[in-house]
């Protein structure tokens, strides 16, 4: 019985995974469709409504859209991709190995130490 909930804890994880890594790539491409599509609006507000508050306003903000996209991007695709919940367990693992790892150094020192003292 605790087998069959360990899997299904496992395949709901992954579920949960899968679901969020879906609902995050959805939203870059919304994000991205909103871009050009605002990028357009800028560009013809400028051009043909002439509507400038200053000289190549358009590009200076589409410039620092694009960069938030990216920002966007990589987050999704470089940083969510590798720092996931294998990646969290793995370092907490490895954390938790090198403290037993000093616990059991420290114990050894103790024990060495009043081995001597007798």
């Amino acid at each position: 019985m605790f087998l069959f909930m360990e899997i299904s804890r496992e395949q709901h994880e992954k579920y949960e995974y899968a679901r969020r890594r879906i609902k995050q790539k959805k939203r870059l491409y919304y994000h991205f469709v909103v871009f050009l599509i605002g990028s357009l609006f800028l560009i013809l507000s400028d051009k043909i409504f002439h509507y400038s508050p200053f000289t190549n306003w358009y590009i200076w903000a589409t410039t620092l859209w694009f960069f938030l996209f990216i920002m966007h991007f990589i987050k999704v695709y470089i940083t969510d991709r590798f720092m996931n919940k294998n990646w969290e367990r793995e370092q907490i693992n490895r954390l938790m190995a090198l403290q037993e790892k000093r616990i059991e150094q420290l114990k050894q020192k103790v024990e060495s130490e009043s081995n001597t003292s007798l």
